[in-house]
């Protein structure tokens, strides 16, 4: 039988729009598009790579509360307010990830606030960090 969890933070965006921060479909593990405001103080770093950081702070505490991590992530979409700060994004982001390696998609649309310069929307597969892994590169052939 298929198990589902969802997981509120708290947030009023959340109750106000009826989601779930983390939706967890047996071993699935889908997060909603996560802005970094801190879920304690609800304030909002002005630095983007700071809010990136709480992004990531975000998105760890949400995989928690259904025994998964940031090395289950096998997908990522990231959202960039201003195309400016993609080099400073993709590098913090491969800093973060790096040995993760999950496919993404990046993209610079208007965020739903100029207050957000940065999301992440992640899919994670709970025990991926933990798999057998074969990495494949095919620049060489």
């Amino acid at each position: 039988m298929t198990t589902i969890t969802k997981v509120k933070t708290g947030s009023k965006f959340e109750d106000h729009a009826s989601y779930s921060r983390v939706v967890a479909v047996d071993n699935w593990i889908l997060v909603s598009n996560t802005a970094g405001r801190n879920p304690d103080t609800k304030e909002i770093p002005d630095d983007v790579s700071e809010q990136l950081k709480q992004v990531f702070a975000n998105i760890e505490r949400g995989l928690a509360a259904v025994d998964s991590n940031l090395a289950d992530v096998v997908s990522a979409k990231i959202f960039i307010q201003n195309p400016a700060d993609t080099e400073t994004v993709m590098t913090l982001f491969g800093e973060t990830m790096r040995g993760v390696d999950p496919v993404i998609t990046v993209t610079c649309p208007p965020l739903g606030s100029e207050v957000y310069k940065v999301e992440l929307e992640v899919t994670a597969y709970r025990g991926a960090g933990r798999a057998e892994t074969t990495r494949i590169d095919t620049s060489a052939q």
